[in-house]
């Protein structure tokens, strides 16, 4: 290899221009390049590399302005620059580098502006332009093309090319356009301010992109149309003029670990037969859809998100599919996913959250399966109005501020297993012309009735559990029918059923429970009853209820007995926790010592169970005894909360009743009312509050006594599953324990919840002004301790709930003395003073 010399000035052994000194190289020379500015134009015709010999930037060749030529023209197999910055001579579109086909070129640590680089490679089945090799390369190295005309690079037929550390930036047109069979690999690659694409595609050509970002292209960052393909590896694309990725034609795009933020359009637009698959890719922000698919477009997305998006996040229209697993929507203005025409949705194990319209609509002939799916906030969580053939499996909507879910197409829908809860308005509404199958699903606490049955609509509902509703458990409109069976209806607050006039439905092992009434009938409903219960009770005519003509039975009717779901303890709750809960209390010395007595005896017995020893005897049952207000409701939630750490309960939850939640006003009707407070309360604590009164001074013939022998009788079934605390004053609980042999031998512990200290009353009072924002003030608290000292303590003092009582006559008296200020000052607005103390109190002091 020799080496030639170019130097501005020549000198012996030196050339002036650099285009002399190729023409005296021979193939595989080095031409050494001193610094300054050459107005050449070069013609590479055999294999050299032309280098700057004080390195990057200190050469600058410019091509001949009006000469229609290059700067560079390459011809030869094996050619190279180095460390020269290139510029086109004047603003025509001439490139500023022709590569010719079958050449073959490095450009390392350059600088290329004023135009493009173009790379021609023969076409299929045309011969070499030079030595018979048909195939362009082209490779560019940390280097930089900018300031372009058209396009940056443009590779057209039979070249393949790679691009590694550069940078593409203020191209007057297209990044990089390939068309042909050319292939493009780049790796970490930085393009940013074209004002067309950033990359175009076109007939087979393929680009692959890896560790790259496309940044404020003005038109989409890739486009690809015909049988182009894109293999795109940890690529960002950013700020796109319209959509991040357009594919078109029968394009093939594979991503993975790719980012598509702030387009002005969709993100992806798949469009034609085009096929797009996803795996670990972000959408977010886009300026219309997340992804909008089309005609027969297909795509599939696996760990993937899509966020914000202003219009719908998914929008498939024609006879486009998608397939989404383990995915996520969230934050969109319109819908999670909008499926029109005949296209279809395949949703595995994907979440779609706070979408402001519908999470999932399908309508028109779309179908769409869904299965392990979670749907959470929003407007509406599922829409399926379509005539095709629908179905969620394993699904759940959650805090929607509609409807769980509506039904109203005349496809036929399937839900297996779907949760509904906490939705603003109806948990599900299958709505007239539907066509649905319902199975072992739930819906709860939902603000609406649970299930709504539209005017003629026959559906098949089978093992669906309705609890907490705020209106009706099911609701079975005029004309109405189809069959409900093995169903649950548990705690709402109208009544279970509603029937309406002409519902002919069939209901078969239907369970009600808890509700505030078994049934609401109009007058016409004509219902069919097969085996159902109210509160474990069959149903059975009650006298003179069933209207005339109505064929309908209505139940025994039993109220709801306590606060279920207000009570049940959170999942994985650790002792420590609760103990330390309970610690926190005021007051109720006492209390806390029995109970840790009673927490190390319970694990002593587990520990001697593991090691396969015999057990003492252990009595979970206990007696509360104590004045009003003492603070027993709260330990008896705390102590079902301790036992189900200790792994001694499955739910640890508490049901609170009282005599008017056990005792009937009738022959036969105690049994079942009492029986339904223990089988609500079964794996948690019964809190039965003024117990004595079961068994009243001086009545020999009441239901009370029935109440109590149902209670021994159902603690004896089921002691393994169920603990009983009775609680009320000291002097009455004796004698309740007494009234029945099988109370004294289950109820062997009491624990006596003595009266709070004046202190510990301020203690409370301060707790409650806290939780209101409210402050006493020094004066203030020195009155309110005097007055906890001289207080009558009589039948009507009631403890805590004195204290609470006395807060709320404080804030109402504040509220009067504000009003007479013009504009009181925010400490004003939050102190109490001692003139805000009760008048009654502050007259006698």
């Amino acid at each position: 290899m020799t080496t030639r010399y170019v130097a501005p000035k020549g000198g012996r052994g030196t050339f002036r221009r650099i285009s002399d000194a190729v023409k005296a190289a021979s193939p595989g020379d080095a031409v050494v390049v001193a610094p300054g500015s050459y107005t050449e134009h070069l013609v590479l015709d055999r294999s050299v590399v032309i280098l700057a010999e004080q390195g990057q930037g200190t050469v600058d060749v410019v091509g001949v302005a009006g000469s229609g030529q290059p700067a560079i023209v390459v011809e030869g197999l094996e050619c190279a620059l180095r460390g020269l910055y290139v510029r086109a001579a004047d603003d025509s579109e001439t490139p500023t580098i022709g590569v010719a086909g079958g050449a073959g070129l490095l450009i390392e640590d350059c600088v290329v502006t004023g135009s493009r680089i173009h790379a021609r490679g023969n076409e299929a089945g045309q011969g070499s332009d030079l030595t018979g090799y048909g195939v362009t390369s082209v490779l560019v190295r940390r280097s930089k093309l900018g300031s372009g005309r058209l396009a940056a690079m443009h590779l057209s037929g039979r070249v393949r090319a790679q691009v590694e550390d550069s940078t593409i930036e203020k191209i007057d047109g297209i990044g990089i356009v390939l068309s042909g069979g050319a292939y493009l690999e780049a790796n970490r690659l930085r393009m940013s301010d074209t004002v067309g694409y950033g990359f175009r595609l076109r007939g087979d050509s393929r680009v692959k992109l890896t560790d790259s970002v496309l940044r404020q292209t003005g038109m989409a960052g890739l486009l690809l149309e015909d049988a182009s393909t894109a293999q795109l590896t940890e690529l960002s694309i950013d700020k796109a003029g319209a959509a991040a990725i357009h594919a078109a034609g029968s394009a093939r795009v594979e991503l993975v670990d790719c980012r598509l933020r702030d387009t002005q359009a969709s993100g992806l637009v798949i469009q034609d037969q085009a096929h797009v698959t996803a795996r670990g890719c972000a959408v977010s922000d886009s300026g219309a859809n997340g992804l909008l698919i089309s005609d027969g477009a297909q795509a599939t997305m696996t760990d993937c998100r899509v966020d914000r998006s202003k219009y719908s996040a998914f929008h498939l229209t024609g006879a486009a599919s998608v397939k989404l697993v383990d995915s996520l929507i969230r934050g969109g203005a319109e819908h999670g996913v909008h499926a029109t025409g005949t296209s279809k949705v395949e949703l595995d194990a994907c979440g779609i959250a706070d979408i402001g319209l519908t999470a999932l609509s399908v309508v028109d002939e779309a179908t769409v399966r869904a299965e392990d799916c979670r749907i959470t906030g929003g407007t509406i969580g599922v829409h399926l109005e379509s005539t095709a053939a629908t179905s969620l499996e394993t699904c759940s909507v959650a805090g929607t501020t509609g409807t769980g879910i509506e039904l109203s197409g005349s496809g036929y829908v399937q839900l297996d297993a779907v949760r509904v809860s906490r939705t603003k308005a109806a948990g599900i509404v299958i709505g007239t012309g539907a066509t649905a199958e319902i199975t072992g699903s739930t819906i709860e606490k939902c603000d609406g009735s649970g299930l709504v049955v539209w005017s003629g609509v026959t559906p098949t509902v089978t093992g669906l559990r309705v609890v907490g509703v705020a209106k009706n458990g099911i609701y079975i409109a005029e004309k109405a029918a189809g069959s409900y069976t093995d169903c649950d209806v548990v705690d709402t607050k109208y009544p279970a059923l509603h029937l309406s006039n002409g519902s002919t439905p069939v209901l078969r092992h239907v369970r009600i429970r808890d509700c505030d009434g078994a049934i609401g009938q109009d007058d016409g409903a004509k219902p069919v009853f097969e085996d159902c219960t109210v509160d474990g009770v069959p149903m059975t005519p009650a006298p003179a209820a069933a209207s005339a003509g109505t064929g309908a039975t209505p139940p025994v009717p039993v109220g709801p007995v306590g606060t279920l779901d207000e009570s049940m303890p959170p999942e994985d709750e650790k002792l420590e926790d609760v103990l330390a809960e309970l610690e926190e209390q005021i007051g109720l010395g006492r209390v806390k010592r029995d109970v840790q007595s009673m927490v190390n005896l319970m694990q002593a017995v587990r520990m001697r169970q593991e090691a396969g020893l015999p057990a003492p005897p252990l009595s979970r049952h206990l007696v509360f005894a104590g004045n009003p207000g003492t603070g027993k409701t709260t330990v008896a939630r705390l102590y079902g909360r301790v036992l189900k750490a200790l792994g001694l309960l499955r739910k640890g939850h508490l049901v609170e009743v009282d005599r008017t939640a056990l005792v009937g006003e009738y022959v036969g009707h105690t049994g079942p009312k009492t029986q339904a407070a223990v089988n609500q309360a079964l794996g948690g604590v019964l809190f039965i509050d003024e117990a004595y009164s079961l068994a009243p001074i001086g009545i020999g013939n009441d239901f009370g006594a029935e109440a109590i022998a149902t209670l021994v009788k159902m603690m004896e079934d089921h002691r393994e599953d169920l603990v009983v605390i009775v609680a009320g004053y000291v002097n009455d609980m004796g004698r309740f324990i007494g009234s029945n042999p099988g109370l004294s031998s289950r109820f062997t512990r009491t624990l006596l919840f003595d009266d709070y200290t004046p202190a510990e009353l301020v203690d409370i009072f301060e707790y409650h002004a806290r939780e209101h924002q409210y402050e006493l003030s020094v004066d203030a608290r020195q009155a309110l301790s005097e007055m906890f000292q001289v207080l009558p303590r009589g039948e009507g003092f009631g403890n805590g709930r004195s204290a609470r009582q006395i807060f709320q006559q404080m804030t109402e008296r504040q509220a009067y003395r504000l009003a007479t200020l013009t504009a009181p000052t925010p400490d004003q607005l939050v102190s109490l003073e001692a003139a805000d103390l009760p008048i009654d109190y502050t007259a006698n002091s």
